[in-house]
């Protein structure tokens, strides 16, 4: 999907059209201590991105239209959007809240008609759900994805068996699926700056320098994938965090932000059918620095549960006269009692 929460903000409230919209923390009037969740491409245009500190954001177009994150939403159309590609697949693998793999062997027996055919979901999305995405069509996962990257905004993008390097030799190589930061400055530092010479690597310098990953940075280098669809898991965990707007050791506030958060996460807990048999709170300091203590209950799905618990490891475990900067409750330890309903 194409900037899936700004654009589920847009579907909802068209009069914002054609505005930069930024989804994510309150700005504060540029004293916000969050970041930026997504943001439509009006707002890029001003080098406005995801993870951006939401601050900067402001400062950076403080007239564009900040908006908080509303997870049930955007939820509930994911939903939506689901159930309109399942339709369309053979098998389907959903891998996040607004991204999927569809397997479309037998609806097409050329690219040219896998092209067509994914025009055909594009518009069926746009009719029924009102969004627009972007499609990627090839013969593994992994370039399919990088397809789809290729593709954004609201485009499709083809790769065949024998275009591959054509497509992506000249790519940085950050650019490479699983590539992050990181990765992609150490690679850099060893002459790979591009994925056309990524391929052309030694694979044993590779694994040398990066273990069995190096292998598959190789393989995906060269555009080989061999992984299959899987269907989408149950859920591990659930969990929400906050930021205070200024670090703070007041028990009240503390205590009601974990309230707070332990609502939220019961909610989700309930919405999903499932009950919990763990749950742990995150505490993060002024320095950045963290504690995430645990502990195991008896299964259950009550929300005094989840409160009760996490006010008892926050007294248990924080440090005194240290401020807080961050909290979070999450719980984990998974039963599903109801019916299956995978969270993004």
């Amino acid at each position: 999907m194409d900037y899936f929460y700004a654009a589920c903000e847009e579907l909802r409230k068209p009069e914002i059209i054609g505005k930069p919209v930024i989804v994510g923390a309150d700005p504060k009037s540029g004293k916000g201590r969050g970041v930026v969740m997504t943001c439509n491409y009006e707002a890029r245009k001003y080098g406005i991105h995801s993870a951006m500190p939401i601050s900067i954001a402001y400062r950076t177009k403080p007239d564009a239209i900040f908006l908080p994150m509303d997870y049930a939403y955007y939820e509930e159309t994911s939903g939506k959007v689901m159930q309109v590609l399942k339709n369309f697949a053979d098998d389907f693998e959903q891998v996040s809240i607004d991204e999927a793999y569809l397997d479309i062997s037998s609806k097409a027996d050329s690219f040219e008609g896998a092209a067509a055919y994914a025009k055909k979901i594009k518009d069926a999305v746009k009719e029924k759900v009102g969004l627009n995405c972007s499609i990627g069509v090839s013969f593994n996962k992994l370039l399919a994805k990088m397809a789809s990257d290729a593709a954004k905004p609201n485009g499709i993008k083809v790769v065949e068996e024998d275009k591959v390097h054509a497509f992506l030799d000249s790519m940085p190589v950050r650019k490479l699926y699983s590539v992050g930061e990181k990765t992609g400055e150490r690679l850099a530092a060893m002459g790979y700056g591009t994925i056309g010479k990524l391929s052309k690597a030694n694979k044993m310098e590779l694994i040398a320098e990066f273990g069995s990953i190096g292998l598959e940075l190789h393989n995906y280098a060269n555009g080989i994938d061999e992984s299959r669809l899987m269907q989408a898991a149950l859920a591990k965990s659930i969990g929400r965090e906050m930021t205070f707007e200024t670090d703070t050791y007041n028990r009240d506030d503390i205590e009601s932000g974990l309230r707070k958060l332990s609502e939220e996460v019961a909610k989700e807990t309930v919405k999903g059918g499932f009950a919990f048999s763990i749950v742990t709170v995150k505490l993060r300091y002024g320095d950045f620095s963290e504690k995430l203590k645990s502990k195991s209950i008896k299964p259950s799905s009550d929300v005094k549960e989840i409160y009760e618990t996490a006010v008892k490891l926050y007294l248990d475990n924080a440090e005194k006269n240290r401020k807080l900067r961050k909290i979070g409750v999450r719980v984990s330890g998974l039963i599903q009692y109801g019916k299956q309903r995978r969270l993004g």
